[in-house]
């Protein structure tokens, strides 16, 4: 058993505790308090004047499938062959020595959900992973069908009309390419009990979304484009999450309507294309103003997940408050990505993923000392001092 007394615990579930203990045992939290009795035998570390939050949680990232430093070779996020490409599946592509995977897990943040790339309407399924390194993908996994993503907008248009001179070349086609798939996947389901019915791996996995086994994922940026991604989910009566959102702020009543979450950024990046021109920082702001549920992403490699608690420390300077701005990279995330019964609070019986911060995490200065992943820490100080 491990306790961490004497520092501030943010716990992102409840009341924050001035000089509060912390008990792990096996991987879970066991209590946290203040004047907690501390077994005999227990590893105790003394963190007074440290801030304690749970783990960082990035809800959208390319992590181990673009890995760093590695150029072509280490580019696996988007199958360019097709553009509906349903069985594809990050888990195959991830490359768990990846640098940014360490880095980010350096920077405070202990989960991930990695996605494919947007170049196709049909991209593949995304995973949620640990950052804590490991050897062997599988031993990273938190959840392996973690969403189907989707894409709408200026990538898919570019990357087959433009470049390739195939559908899409237009909006039209990009949603015309998703909705034929999900209409041959609920065929495909309506044939399961009858003889003839033959097995593909495609429309699997598109059925696991019309079973609500797992959400769509739709890259979109424009507010038009959001709408239609709305539009098809409806259709089809399936879970929706935006991601990116840059123009979501725009029509945040109608998302706030039908509690539509959204992962929202990179908002720290330059508006490096058409979609982006009416990008503005003050967003995280604006949708909360407007109670639409959202968290936040790095989109890594676009900007690196390791300062993913520095881009939510910037969305305070333009009208969000800190404790908001800390629960969308926590609390709020786990809930979007439907973890939030074992990460991002820090109560008994959750997972033990934990940072000790030199002072608050959401200040520029601020430097993870201990990062915990069930349970098991590095003392990052000690490692840089050595």
């Amino acid at each position: 058993m491990i306790a961490l007394t004497g520092g501030k615990i943010l716990t992102m579930c409840g009341k924050n505790l001035d000089r509060g203990t912390i008990l792990v045992r096996n991987g879970k939290i066991w209590a946290v308090g203040k004047n907690i009795d501390i077994p005999s035998g227990c590893q105790v570390i003394d963190v007074t004047g440290k801030t304690i939050t749970p783990g960082l949680i990035d809800a959208h990232t390319h992590l181990g499938v673009e890995s760093e430093g590695m150029g072509w070779a280490g580019i696996d996020v988007n199958e360019r062959s097709e553009p509906v490409t349903p069985e594809m599946h990050t888990l195959d592509a991830i490359n768990p020595a990846d640098l940014g995977l360490l880095e980010a897990y350096q920077g405070g943040v202990t989960t991930v959900m990695v996605a494919p790339g947007s170049a196709n309407p049909i991209g593949g399924q995304c995973v949620i992973l640990k950052t804590a390194p490991k050897p062997i993908v599988e031993q990273m996994v938190l959840q392996r069908y973690a969403g189907l993503k989707i894409a709408f907008g200026e990538n898919p248009k570019r990357v087959y009309g433009a470049d390739r001179k195939k559908m899409p070349v237009s909006r039209m086609a990009t949603a015309a390419l998703i909705r034929e798939a999900f209409w041959k996947a609920h065929h495909y389901l309506a044939k399961q009990a009858e003889k003839d019915y033959k097995y593909d791996m495609g429309l699997e996995a598109i059925a696991k979304v019309l079973r609500k086994e797992m959400p769509l994922r739709a890259h979109a940026h424009r507010a038009d484009d959001i709408v239609t991604a709305i539009r098809i989910a409806r259709e089809f009566d399936v879970d929706i999450i935006i991601e990116h959102g840059t123009e979501a702020y725009l029509v945040a009543d109608m998302l706030a309507e039908e509690e539509i979450p959204v992962v929202l950024g990179p908002t720290l990046s330059t508006r490096s294309k058409v979609e982006l021109k009416d990008k503005t920082i003050e967003s995280p702001a604006l949708l909360y103003r407007h109670g639409v549920s959202f968290a936040m992403m790095s989109d890594h490699p676009v900007t690196p997940s390791s300062f993913l608690s520095i881009y939510a420390g910037l969305a305070t300077r333009y009208g969000l408050p800190a404790n908001k701005a800390l629960k969308m990279i926590t609390c709020d995330a786990a809930r979007i990505l439907g973890l939030n019964d074992r990460i991002g609070s820090l109560a008994p019986g959750m997972d033990a993923d934990l940072v000790v911060w030199s002072e608050d995490p959401l200040i520029i200065s601020a430097r993870p000392e201990i990062v915990m992943v069930d349970g098991r820490m590095d003392f990052l100080q000690e490692k840089e001092l050595s």
